[in-house]
């Protein structure tokens, strides 16, 4: 009899036990569980992502493409009014003016470049687009008697036929949907075009030195003398930069790549 009445006992305390457990008395908080867990992980794992990451594509899907349409007028203007004309002289006066607009829009190259829109560098994205600034707003437009030399002409090609390559490129990167005839195009185009373009623009700002820019200011022609030394170090890093990227996404890196993808 006690042995039942111990076991008795024994088996309310028990339940009492489990009652207190789940059943806490007013003001108390529940003891966390695997049924009353916050599901704010959970939550926070299944959320759609945030409309921001759309609208950021369809701007530089805008931009990009805006960019590129532009460039090819320049390149068509150039090209049809040579060989029209045979003459270098008439290419300005088609085209200076809507290519000087042009350029002067791809400031933003810089601004996307400093507020991380793109993973470009900002270094080399300023040198870049600083350059060629140089060349439309400090050569061509006050010294408009330059520009019927072949040099304004092969310069003017040379950055719209790279343009025209590398905006598409992003437009079609951002649908991923790069055919690999254009991402060739995208890194081994500079091999030709990056000294056709450097000459250019060194032939101009020589050209401007030995002639006008003295009649502007005395002074002028020093700035561009010293834009000029920067040149060579310049050229050489952003040659170097572009050899890296063609590495990357054509050679031995594009091969790791595409190897971690596999696994």
């Amino acid at each position: 009899m006690t042995g039942n009445r111990n076991a008795k006992s024994g088996s309310q305390t028990f339940k009492n036990t489990i009652i207190i457990h789940h059943h806490p008395g007013p003001g108390s908080a529940p003891s966390p569980t695997p049924f009353n867990r916050p599901a704010t992980d959970t939550m926070a794992k299944t959320q759609p992502p945030s409309s921001s990451f759309g609208a950021k594509k369809a701007y530089l899907v805008l931009y990009n493409a805006a960019s590129a349409s532009a460039w090819a007028i320049v390149l068509l203007r150039v090209v049809s009014t040579l060989l029209q004309h045979r003459d270098p002289s008439a290419v300005a006066p088609a085209v200076d003016s809507f290519a000087r607009t042009t350029q002067t829009f791809a400031v933003m190259e810089i601004l996307h470049a400093l507020t991380g829109v793109v993973p470009a560098p900002v270094f080399t994205t300023i040198m870049q687009v600083f350059s060629r600034l140089v060349l439309v707003w400090g050569i061509a437009q006050p010294f408009p008697q330059l520009t019927p030399s072949a040099w304004y002409s092969s310069m003017l090609v040379a950055w719209a036929t790279t343009e025209v390559v590398r905006y598409s490129y992003f437009v079609l990167k951002q649908v991923e949907a790069v055919p690999g005839w254009l991402n060739w195009l995208r890194y081994s185009g500079f091999l030709v075009l990056y000294p056709v373009g450097i000459s250019s623009e060194v032939a101009m700002i020589v050209k401007a030195i030995a002639g006008p820019a003295g009649e502007l200011t005395d002074e002028y022609p020093l700035v561009l003398m010293s834009i000029l030394g920067l040149y060579v170090p310049g050229s050489v890093i952003l040659y170097s930069h572009m050899l890296k990227q063609r590495r990357k996404y054509l050679g031995a890196g594009a091969a790791v790549g595409k190897g971690k993808k596999a696994q």
